[in-house]
Protein backbone atom coordinates (compact mmCIF):
# COMPACT_ATOMS: atom_id res chain seq x y z
CA UNK A 1 0.00 0.00 0.00
CA UNK A 2 0.85 3.21 -1.26
CA UNK A 3 2.22 6.37 1.38
CA UNK A 4 0.82 9.08 -0.40
CA UNK A 5 -2.16 8.52 -2.53
CA UNK A 6 -2.00 11.36 -4.77
CA UNK A 7 -2.61 12.00 -8.35
CA UNK A 8 -2.16 15.23 -10.60
CA UNK A 9 -4.24 15.41 -13.76
CA UNK A 10 -4.10 17.67 -16.41
CA UNK A 11 -6.73 17.98 -19.37
CA UNK A 12 -6.93 20.32 -22.18
CA UNK A 13 -9.41 20.47 -24.50
CA UNK A 14 -10.61 23.13 -27.20
CA UNK A 15 -13.11 24.43 -24.35
CA UNK A 16 -11.39 24.00 -21.16
CA UNK A 17 -7.79 23.88 -19.55
CA UNK A 18 -8.22 21.89 -16.16
CA UNK A 19 -4.91 21.27 -13.84
CA UNK A 20 -6.12 19.49 -10.60
CA UNK A 21 -4.26 17.58 -8.16
CA UNK A 22 -6.02 15.48 -5.32
CA UNK A 23 -4.99 13.98 -2.31
CA UNK A 24 -6.81 11.49 -0.25
CA UNK A 25 -5.10 11.06 2.68
CA UNK A 26 -4.99 14.88 3.24
CA UNK A 27 -6.32 17.41 5.64
CA UNK A 28 -9.26 18.89 3.98
CA UNK A 29 -7.05 22.03 2.29
CA UNK A 30 -8.36 23.23 -1.14
CA UNK A 31 -7.65 25.87 -3.26
CA UNK A 32 -9.65 26.04 -5.81
CA UNK A 33 -10.11 28.63 -8.53
CA UNK A 34 -12.99 27.82 -11.80
CA UNK A 35 -14.03 30.92 -12.46
CA UNK A 36 -17.52 29.28 -11.28
CA UNK A 37 -18.10 30.84 -7.95
CA UNK A 38 -20.60 28.03 -6.47
CA UNK A 39 -18.78 25.00 -7.69
CA UNK A 40 -15.45 26.57 -6.42
CA UNK A 41 -17.56 26.81 -2.99
CA UNK A 42 -19.24 23.05 -3.51
CA UNK A 43 -15.44 21.60 -4.50
CA UNK A 44 -13.67 23.45 -0.90
CA UNK A 45 -16.80 21.77 1.15
CA UNK A 46 -16.20 18.45 -0.53
CA UNK A 47 -12.46 18.57 0.19
CA UNK A 48 -12.91 19.79 4.04
CA UNK A 49 -15.72 16.91 4.86
CA UNK A 50 -13.95 14.21 3.28
CA UNK A 51 -10.44 15.50 4.44
CA UNK A 52 -9.08 15.64 1.17
CA UNK A 53 -6.36 18.07 -0.32
CA UNK A 54 -7.69 18.98 -3.50
CA UNK A 55 -6.03 22.29 -5.78
CA UNK A 56 -7.95 23.31 -9.10
CA UNK A 57 -6.89 25.38 -11.68
CA UNK A 58 -9.59 25.79 -14.50
CA UNK A 59 -9.67 28.10 -17.26
CA UNK A 60 -13.26 27.40 -19.90
CA UNK A 61 -15.44 29.36 -22.07
CA UNK A 62 -16.96 30.61 -19.28
CA UNK A 63 -18.12 33.27 -22.10
CA UNK A 64 -20.68 30.21 -23.46
CA UNK A 65 -21.73 28.79 -20.13
CA UNK A 66 -20.32 27.00 -17.18
CA UNK A 67 -21.19 23.53 -18.74
CA UNK A 68 -17.59 22.65 -20.15
CA UNK A 69 -15.94 24.35 -16.89
CA UNK A 70 -17.36 22.65 -14.63
CA UNK A 71 -17.88 19.13 -16.52
CA UNK A 72 -14.28 19.16 -17.29
CA UNK A 73 -13.20 19.63 -13.43
CA UNK A 74 -15.33 16.76 -11.80
CA UNK A 75 -13.93 14.78 -14.79
CA UNK A 76 -10.36 15.36 -13.84
CA UNK A 77 -11.73 14.43 -10.56
CA UNK A 78 -12.66 11.47 -10.69
CA UNK A 79 -9.55 10.82 -13.08
CA UNK A 80 -7.54 11.84 -9.94
CA UNK A 81 -9.34 9.63 -7.48
CA UNK A 82 -9.29 6.89 -9.93
CA UNK A 83 -5.05 7.00 -10.10
CA UNK A 84 -4.43 7.83 -6.46
CA UNK A 85 -6.64 4.61 -5.20
CA UNK A 86 -4.13 2.68 -7.36
CA UNK A 87 -5.24 -0.87 -7.19
CA UNK A 88 -7.46 -0.20 -4.25
CA UNK A 89 -6.34 -2.87 -2.60
CA UNK A 90 -6.86 -2.87 1.45
CA UNK A 91 -9.44 -0.09 1.50
CA UNK A 92 -12.91 -0.41 2.74
CA UNK A 93 -14.55 -0.02 0.02
CA UNK A 94 -18.19 1.03 0.83
CA UNK A 95 -19.45 3.63 2.87
CA UNK A 96 -22.61 5.92 3.23
CA UNK A 97 -23.38 9.54 4.81
CA UNK A 98 -26.19 11.27 5.41
CA UNK A 99 -25.92 15.11 5.78
CA UNK A 100 -28.37 17.56 7.00
CA UNK A 101 -28.29 21.66 6.30
CA UNK A 102 -30.29 23.52 7.91
CA UNK A 103 -33.78 21.90 6.50
CA UNK A 104 -32.42 19.71 3.80
CA UNK A 105 -31.06 16.41 3.79
CA UNK A 106 -28.95 14.04 1.45
CA UNK A 107 -27.85 10.91 1.62
CA UNK A 108 -24.77 9.32 -0.51
CA UNK A 109 -23.89 5.96 -0.72
CA UNK A 110 -20.69 4.97 -2.49
CA UNK A 111 -19.15 1.69 -3.39
CA UNK A 112 -15.38 1.80 -4.74
CA UNK A 113 -15.28 -1.21 -6.67
CA UNK A 114 -14.29 -0.57 -10.45
CA UNK A 115 -18.05 -0.17 -11.78
CA UNK A 116 -19.12 2.97 -12.40
CA UNK A 117 -22.87 4.09 -12.26
CA UNK A 118 -24.43 7.12 -11.07
CA UNK A 119 -28.07 7.09 -9.78
CA UNK A 120 -29.58 11.13 -8.40
CA UNK A 121 -32.41 11.87 -7.11
CA UNK A 122 -33.08 15.31 -6.38
CA UNK A 123 -35.28 18.10 -7.61
CA UNK A 124 -34.65 21.92 -7.26
CA UNK A 125 -36.89 24.59 -7.44
CA UNK A 126 -34.77 27.22 -9.21
CA UNK A 127 -32.51 27.15 -12.48
CA UNK A 128 -29.26 28.32 -11.04
CA UNK A 129 -27.25 28.76 -7.93
CA UNK A 130 -24.98 31.04 -8.19
CA UNK A 131 -23.32 31.03 -12.04
CA UNK A 132 -24.26 27.26 -11.98
CA UNK A 133 -27.06 25.59 -13.23
CA UNK A 134 -29.17 23.21 -11.04
CA UNK A 135 -29.96 21.00 -14.45
CA UNK A 136 -25.86 20.37 -14.14
CA UNK A 137 -25.67 18.59 -10.89
CA UNK A 138 -26.62 15.00 -11.36
CA UNK A 139 -24.04 15.28 -14.63
CA UNK A 140 -21.48 16.64 -12.48
CA UNK A 141 -21.78 13.81 -9.83
CA UNK A 142 -22.51 11.83 -12.58
CA UNK A 143 -18.94 12.65 -14.24
CA UNK A 144 -17.15 12.02 -11.21
CA UNK A 145 -18.14 8.48 -10.75
CA UNK A 146 -18.07 7.45 -14.46
CA UNK A 147 -14.38 8.70 -14.61
CA UNK A 148 -13.54 7.39 -10.50
CA UNK A 149 -15.16 4.13 -11.74
CA UNK A 150 -17.34 3.79 -8.63
CA UNK A 151 -21.07 3.76 -7.84
CA UNK A 152 -22.71 6.81 -6.50
CA UNK A 153 -25.91 6.85 -5.09
CA UNK A 154 -27.16 10.39 -4.64
CA UNK A 155 -30.59 11.55 -2.75
CA UNK A 156 -31.94 14.74 -1.42
CA UNK A 157 -34.28 13.35 0.72
CA UNK A 158 -36.59 16.48 1.67
CA UNK A 159 -35.50 20.52 1.79
CA UNK A 160 -36.30 24.26 0.59
CA UNK A 161 -33.60 25.91 -0.33
CA UNK A 162 -31.72 24.71 -3.42
CA UNK A 163 -28.22 26.05 -2.25
CA UNK A 164 -28.40 23.89 0.77
CA UNK A 165 -29.53 21.05 -0.56
CA UNK A 166 -26.51 20.92 -2.99
CA UNK A 167 -24.28 21.52 -0.23
CA UNK A 168 -25.51 19.09 1.50
CA UNK A 169 -24.83 16.51 -1.57
CA UNK A 170 -21.46 17.70 -2.01
CA UNK A 171 -20.90 17.42 2.33
CA UNK A 172 -22.40 13.69 2.20
CA UNK A 173 -20.29 13.04 -0.54
CA UNK A 174 -16.87 13.77 0.66
CA UNK A 175 -17.77 11.89 3.70
CA UNK A 176 -18.70 8.60 2.00
CA UNK A 177 -15.75 9.25 0.20
CA UNK A 178 -13.49 9.44 2.82
CA UNK A 179 -14.90 6.17 5.02
CA UNK A 180 -14.89 4.46 1.83
CA UNK A 181 -10.97 5.64 0.87
CA UNK A 182 -9.67 3.89 4.53
CA UNK A 183 -7.21 1.14 4.90
CA UNK A 184 -8.96 -1.67 6.76
CA UNK A 185 -6.42 -3.11 8.85
CA UNK A 186 -7.89 -6.46 9.17
CA UNK A 187 -7.68 -6.94 5.30
CA UNK A 188 -3.90 -6.95 5.34
CA UNK A 189 -3.89 -5.36 1.94
CA UNK A 190 -5.90 -7.62 -0.03
CA UNK A 191 -8.31 -6.50 -2.45
CA UNK A 192 -11.51 -6.10 -0.69
CA UNK A 193 -13.54 -8.11 -3.29
CA UNK A 194 -13.91 -12.38 -3.39
CA UNK A 195 -12.99 -11.90 -7.23
CA UNK A 196 -9.64 -10.59 -6.68
CA UNK A 197 -9.79 -7.55 -8.95
CA UNK A 198 -11.39 -3.95 -8.63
Amino acid sequence: MSDARRATIERTTGETSVTLTLTIDGSGRADIQTGIGFLDHMLTLWAKHGLFDLTVRAHGDLHVDEHHTAEDVCICLGRALDQALGTRAGIVRTAHSFVPMDEALALVAVDLGGRPYCVMQAEFATPRVGQLGTDLIGHLFESIAFNGRFNLHAQVLYGRNDHHKIEALFKACGRALDAATRYDPRLGGTIPSTKGVL
